[in-house]
């Protein structure tokens, strides 16, 4: 009934397994890998005709993570899997990304390719066993898919690379200074085709030999793959690309030379109008096949892009007239807005980005629920991206794949500088509104991000710029590497690759190619060029602002303090009463954790200070020899019993009231009067022993002994 081939083999610390012919038959391509106890599912379907009136690809990549694979129950009313949580997001752009380039050109047909993480051990992350699942479902699946490709993923401590770290090595990397580094790398046989990073301050020789070392990791599984398909895989799909060369002349003759007028308009809109004015002249000399031809677009197209490749390349010339190693005008402004914590507005030519911090206290954490355990985050990055910024009306919905993708890359940059909790206990949010956009949005947001956080006081360990790089790789091995892209060369070009960080070193990389053929040297030169990009924005940086500033008159002050584990119910109260009483009598927000770290916030220092008193006054204990100021709680014929220290009462005998003998202790004292009275010590049964007639009772000064006598 079934045709099951297995393969396996030992892939670092673990076995990999690739199995097929079990589960999900009459998809195209069904492959479940297994690393470890870890296994997903991948099925792969495609259209058998293109879609009509496709001038695009449409590949869709889908990763679900299923609650029953780590045994347990999805949170929430409805109990179930509901819509993609970011991690599903990432995920699925991870495996996009590099397999989109390496379907043959041309090919039109409908894909979908969906990843089911079946089971999770908690030690190997299902991302990348999904991402070789998706290339094996692939390479058996008959489609015209020129891989496989394998993925995996790297760390590095104490100066040595780590092939597949467990997810708790890699979990809250800001909390451990030995781990350094979260590198994702995707590559075919012979090229690395995807990167993505989340680094702490690495050299760029550090990350090069990261990328090295993971595209050497890679190649067994390559192999293995390769094994599975030679017992497995289907016919290929009968598919041609399209030669649609005669037509492209005849456009490139009509064309070429308005086309190569239209990319010297420096201006954005002005270029995109020409360029539309160009396409539509080229298509009115046109017959009516020729327009009717589906391979019209692609036509176009290729126009553009010969055009922009070939000045770049042939005569180091860019659309805007830059040298290729040239960043754009930079503007760098803070203070923009009046009320929020932190506010900046980062301009480089015409991509802008206005960023806004808000400072926040525990209460404002984000919980995530996800597949390997529940935590909190206290650093949030949102990145919005509307229409205007590129000057068209468009659909206004929820953020989409390319805004939580763009945030995270921002995200992961940035929180790599952000100081300890136990330093600076706020809850950070960060929001990029991109207000005009023309070439990498993402790394003005990162710029913008670390303005707008010194802006807010933030102590960041130093600032953080971010630039995109691009490269036109030409059939004879010439290209060019291009600093600070923009958005029609990184269209038309052959790579996207973005690098964070400070002065002393990356804090994120971002690589996506798109050709075979990308050499060490060529990614060497381009983090050498970006570095020197780099360098230049914080310079930029710098002349807004160069370290943390005041903090805003309408973000909360927090003050930490530590009280002993057993104390913690005691601030609690039963069911949460005495907390409770703190917080309406000071008006601070109270946290307190199981560690006994309190977090006390507010807009007013006084308020601080009062719940700070209160919650010293009910985990401190009373010094012996020291004065406190209490009030008379109860009269009786023996003495007063004075609350002096929080909810303690202690008890004034009547020879300890006055220096002289008093009749009864209400000659002299009432209930609600407020006292001074000194700590002399505790009785044999622990009853606090307290005296009046030393301390002077209008000053609370401890009197000289000749005096109180």
């Amino acid at each position: 009934m079934f045709n099951i081939v297995k393969k396996e083999i030992q892939w670092g610390e673990e076995t990999l397994t690739l199995e097929t012919g079990r589960v999900a038959r009459q998809a195209d391509g069904s492959v479940i890998a297994t690393l470890g106890e870890t296994s997903v599912m991948a099925n792969v379907t495609f259209a058998k005709q293109p879609k009509p009136g496709m001038d695009f690809f449409p590949l869709t990549v889908h990763y679900q993570e299923k609650y029953y694979a780590a045994g347990k129950v999805p949170g929430g009313f409805f109990k179930r899997e509901a819509r993609p949580t970011e991690k599903e997001t990432l995920t699925a752009r991870l495996i996009d990304r590099p397999i989109r380039p390496l379907f043959v050109p041309g090919f039109k047909n409908e894909t979908l390719v969906m990843c089911t993480v079946l089971s999770h051990d908690l030690v190997n992350d299902p991302d990348m066993v999904a991402m070789i699942a998706a290339s094996a479902a692939l390479t058996i699946s008959g489609a015209p898919f020129r891989g496989p490709i394998a993925g995996c993923r790297v760390g590095f401590e104490d100066g040595e690379y780590i092939l597949n770290p467990t997810v708790d090595d890699m979990h809250d990397l800001r909390n451990n200074p030995e781990q350094r580094l979260d590198l994702v790398v995707a590559g075919t046989k012979d090229a690395v085709m995807m990167v993505e990073s989340e680094a702490y301050e690495l050299s760029e020789a550090e990350m090069l030999g990261a990328v090295k070392f993971a595209h050497e990791s890679i190649q067994p599984v390559i192999d293995l793959i390769i094994d599975l398909a030679e017992d497995a895989a289907k016919e290929p799909f009968d598919f041609q690309a399209p030669d649609y060369s005669e037509l492209y002349e005849t456009i490139r003759a009509a064309g070429e030379d308005k086309m190569r007028e239209a990319y010297a308009i420096t201006d954005k809109l002005e270029r995109q109008n020409a360029v539309a004015a160009v396409k539509e002249g080229v298509k009115e000399g046109l017959s009516e096949e020729q327009l009717e031809d589906p391979n019209l677009s692609a036509a176009l197209k290729k126009l553009e892009s010969t055009v922009l490749r070939s000045d770049v390349v042939k005569n180091g010339r860019r659309i805007d007239g830059r040298a290729l190693d040239e960043v754009r005008d930079i503007v760098c402004e803070t203070k923009v807005l009046p009320r929020t914590h932190g506010s900046a507005l980062f301009t480089r030519g015409e991509t802008q980005g206005l960023v806004v911090t808000t400072l926040g206290t525990g209460d404002d954490e984000q919980f995530i629920d996800a597949l390997h355990g529940n935590f909190k985050s206290n650093f949030l990055l949102h990145y919005n991206f509307p229409p205007y910024s590129v000057g068209e009306a468009g659909r206004v919905g929820p953020p989409g794949r390319r805004e939580i993708g763009h945030g995270k890359l921002a995200w992961r940059a940035l929180q790599a500088v952000l100081p300890a909790a136990t330093d600076f206990p706020y809850t950070v949010r960060v929001v990029s509104e991109i207000t005009e956009s023309n070439g990498s949005s993402s790394m003005a947001s990162v710029c913008g991000g670390s303005l707008s956080m010194m802006d807010a006081g933030v102590p960041l360990k130093a600032p953080v710029a971010g630039v995109a790089m691009g490269l036109v790789l030409e059939e004879d091995g010439s290209y060019g590497i291009l600093t600070d892209i923009l958005g029609d060369e990184d269209h038309l070009g052959d790579m996207d690759f973005k690098v964070a960080g400070t002065e002393a070193g990356i804090t994120s990389l971002q690589m996506d190619i798109k050709v075979a053929g990308i050499t060490q040297e060529i990614m060497e030169k381009a983090l050498e060029q970006a570095k020197a990009g780099r360098l230049h924005i914080l310079g930029e940086m710098s002349k807004a602002v160069t370290e943390a500033g005041e903090f805003s008159e309408h973000a909360p002050r927090i003050e930490t303090m530590q009280v002993p584990t057993d104390k913690i119910r005691e601030v609690i109260g039963s069911g949460g009463k005495v907390i409770r009483e703190i917080v309406e009598v000071s008006g601070a927000k109270v946290d307190i954790n199981d560690d006994g770290i309190i977090k006390i916030a507010s807009p007013n220092g006084d308020s601080i200070q009062k719940a700070y008193d209160m919650i010293h006054s009910i985990v401190a204990e009373p010094e012996e020899g020291k004065v406190y100021k209490g009030k008379v709680v109860k009269i009786v014929d023996f003495g007063a019993f004075v609350n002096f220290f929080g909810k303690r009462d202690g008890l004034v005998h009547v020879s300890q009231i006055e220096n002289r003998r008093l009749n009864h202790p209400s000659d002299v004292l009432t209930e609600g009067q407020e006292v001074w009275v000194k700590l002399l010590g505790f009785d044999d049964r622990g009853k606090v022993r307290l005296a009046m007639k030393m301390v002077n009772q209008e000053t609370g000064e401890e009197m000289a002994k000749e005096d109180a006598e």
